[in-house]
């Protein structure tokens, strides 16, 4: 036997023993960009006044009528100076952003790699406005403007997609990662009301739960920074309004565990219990560690002391103290809150499902989430505390 023939041979037994995973592994589903041409008809623009965008994957097959529309994640801008800075980048403009995007995790089409989604039609939204799709507003000092359009953008994706498909779905999913996880609490009823009554419509925040905490220093860094962020994009008056009426700081109400107990849409909630976007940013900004006694556990959480590991352990109970009225409450509501160091697990591949995906009471985050949109079990998974998961992708940085 040859060279040329034994390797085939040895690629054919590498294909058997991990099919169908390894198989699709370099099969990236590759979704062109759909610029929204009529926004400007709304007032809807990105942060430069760029167009705002989506990529669109059709379904097929029985999913034909079925949506999941994603919010893309990337951070949020709360001055002008950061806002200026925001709009020269693919995350406050379009016409940075790459115009072709690799479908993956929840939004693959392949069956054996996202088992409930694959044939749905699954769009992602771009994300440039800095404000979670949620701001309404304008500067313009006569040498610099921003346009703070986010809300405008959301509806004009919306408007754009319900005549080709979305307007007849009978089942609908809004998701989003980070900043976009944040976007499914803040429009998840809005959603629900441009789709026909007998849809079955729910929602998904990956990584989107950022909680109103004190950070080691004992400010509340988060509570100023969203604080800033309401009242430069003017997004109050896009906050659900029954959180602001009954909030005596209405501007809280950008925060999910505020916002939660008035959506009415169901909800499934994913999140890391030690988030990393959270722990570096929120729970142990920069300005909270002058002198970077946190560095290397940043870097390790297997190098943390006990008084750091500490610190992260209360940082979970919060969380879960916060979702306790949920989880007992919520009939129609789902969770996976595990204790990996990640942020963003459902648009990875080697997170969303795959054989050594993180795990909670043995199940995948793609399990469970299919388990609870579908009915097929209650899903409500909680994982046990750090470092007790050895199913972790810890994905810090």
């Amino acid at each position: 036997m040859n060279m040329d023939s034994i390797t085939v041979v040895l690629s054919f037994l590498v294909l058997l023993t991990c099919a169908p995973w390894c198989i699709y592994s370099e099969d990236r589903r590759l979704v062109n960009m759909t610029l929204v041409r009529n926004a400007s008809s709304l007032g809807a623009y990105c942060l430069d006044g760029s167009l705002p965008a989506y990529h669109l994957d059709r379904g097929f097959g029985a999913g034909a009528r079925n949506w999941l529309l994603q919010f893309e994640g990337g951070g949020w801008c709360n001055d002008i100076k950061s806002c200026l800075d925001r709009a020269q980048t693919r995350r406050g403009s379009t016409r940075y952003m790459s115009k072709v995007e690799v479908f993956s995790g929840i939004l693959s089409n392949n069956a054996s790699l996202n088992p409930d989604f694959y044939n749905w039609n699954r769009v992602k939204l771009r994300y440039c406005d800095g404000a979670s799709f949620a701001g309404d507003a304008k500067f313009d000092n006569g040498t610099s403007l921003l346009y703070f359009r986010g809300q405008r953008i959301w509806q004009a994706i919306l408007l754009d997609l319900l005549p080709k498909g979305l307007g007849q779905a009978k089942k609908a999913l809004l998701s989003g990662c980070s900043a976009g996880g944040l976007a499914t609490f803040l429009h998840c009823d809005n959603f629900t009301s441009y789709l026909p009554k007998n849809a079955s419509v729910k929602c998904l925040s990956d990584a989107g739960f950022f909680l109103d905490e004190r950070d080691i220093g004992l400010n509340h860094t988060m509570r100023y920074f969203y604080k800033d962020l309401v009242s430069l994009q003017g997004v109050e008056q896009n906050l659900n309004k029954n959180c602001t009426s009954s909030n005596l700081y209405p501007t809280q109400c950008f925060f999910p565990q505020y916002a939660l107990p008035y959506i009415r849409t169901p909800f499934f909630i994913l999140n890391s219990a030690y988030d990393v976007y959270q722990f570096h940013h929120a729970l142990v900004p920069p300005a909270a560690d002058p002198h970077g006694h946190w560095y290397h556990c940043k870097l390790n959480p297997a190098v943390c002391n006990a008084v750091q590991i500490y610190t992260l352990q209360g940082f979970r109970k919060y969380m879960l103290q916060t979702l306790r009225f949920f989880l007992i409450s919520s009939r129609r509501g789902g969770m996976f809150i595990n204790s990996c160091f990640a942020h963003c697990q459902s648009e990875l591949q080697d997170t969303w499902f795959a054989p050594d995906s993180p795990r909670v009471n043995n199940k995948t985050i793609a399990q469970a989430v299919g388990d609870w949109y579908f009915g097929r079990n209650i899903s409500k998974e909680i994982d046990c505390a750090y470092p007790c998961d050895n199913t972790c992708h810890n994905l810090i940085g």
